[in-house]
């Protein structure tokens, strides 16, 4: 390699730090003698906290930043949540690995409680994910939800000082922060199914960027990345972003792909799922049926009457 430098680009949260810092690392086990530098920037998702990302935009917010400095040639790989990422890409730029699944489900982190059982009728659940709010709201119809943004250590802090009785994360985060001592109950996905991409990071590089692919393709899983193929074609359908409460998770099963979908309204009472089994190799088609059972069964009503 010519150049054995490469500039990784990643938002100034702790996780995403360990994101970028963990496959910085990878690469140098796996290419000795390649230098790594990360290239830290703040997004305007990371600005914005006094208002639900629904309503500033979406989680694209987490990446634009990042996005443009591979452009501008400031970086050469950018490391990214896959729940973050929008379906669409700016052009000259690709998603070019998909590491392996951490756990993909939510957790719930709380002072007091053990399981979402334990927790009174009307508890405070801190989050702001609408998707996490419907079914959360479904499963404790008289809970408060609370809107709760920040870091994961910001988000742990307003629930240490008494703000809530609860609050969701995603287990990987947690997990990978080292903190999977805060989480009382891995939420079982038949109660919230995780988000389109949850617990998978994904690269994002420039196209035709050969020296680059040739040192970070060793790290991509194509287990993870079928899945996760899947469940984006099903949030592309739907047209789906954070401003709708839609979940998608798939896994490996039986020698196939297996793949469960929600879309809900934001209050609970409401959640159409739809379910598919097929061949790894048809994730995308897989995906596609399940957001048309969805749109069958009414969805377009529901994302209609939140878009509006």
């Amino acid at each position: 390699m010519n150049d054995p430098l490469i500039r990784i680009a990643t938002r100034n949260s702790p996780l995403a730090l360990w994101q970028a810092n963990y496959i910085a690392e990878q690469l140098r086990r796996i290419h000795p003698g390649l230098k790594t530098e990360l290239v830290k920037m703040t997004t305007r998702g990371d600005k914005i906290l006094d208002a639900p990302l629904a309503k500033i935009g979406g989680k694209g917010l987490f990446v634009k930043e990042l996005e443009q400095g591979l452009l501008e040639g400031r970086a050469d790989i950018a490391v990214h949540s896959m729940k973050d990422v929008p379906v669409d890409f700016p052009e000259g730029l690709e998603l070019k690995v998909i590491l392996a699944r951490e756990d993909p489900c939510d957790a719930l982190v709380s002072n007091h409680y053990r399981c979402l059982d334990d927790l009174p009728s009307d508890a405070r659940i801190g989050t702001s994910s609408l998707r996490r709010q419907s079914q959360i709201t479904q499963a404790i119809p008289g809970c408060q939800i609370l809107p709760l943004r920040g870091n994961v250590n910001t988000r742990l802090a307003k629930l240490d000082t008494g703000q809530f009785d609860a609050i969701i994360l995603a287990a990987a985060g947690l997990k990978r922060l080292a903190m999977a001592d805060r989480i009382r109950q891995i939420i079982p996905t038949s109660i919230s199914l995780p988000a389109v991409g949850q617990g998978a990071l994904g690269i994002e590089c420039r196209v035709g960027d050969d020296r680059i692919a040739d040192v970070i393709n060793v790290l991509h899983d194509n287990e993870t990345q079928q899945c996760v193929i899947a469940e984006r074609a099903m949030n592309e359908r739907l047209e789906g972003g954070c401003q709708v409460p839609i979940a998608g998770f798939a896994r490996f099963q039986d020698g196939g792909l297996f793949m469960q979908g929600l879309v809900g309204t934001p209050n609970g009472q409401q959640i159409i799922r739809a379910q598919r089994q097929g061949l790894v190799d048809q994730a995308k088609v897989i995906g596609y049926e399940i957001a048309e059972e969805l749109l069958a069964k009414g969805a377009k009503k529901i994302l209609q009457a939140i878009y509006s």
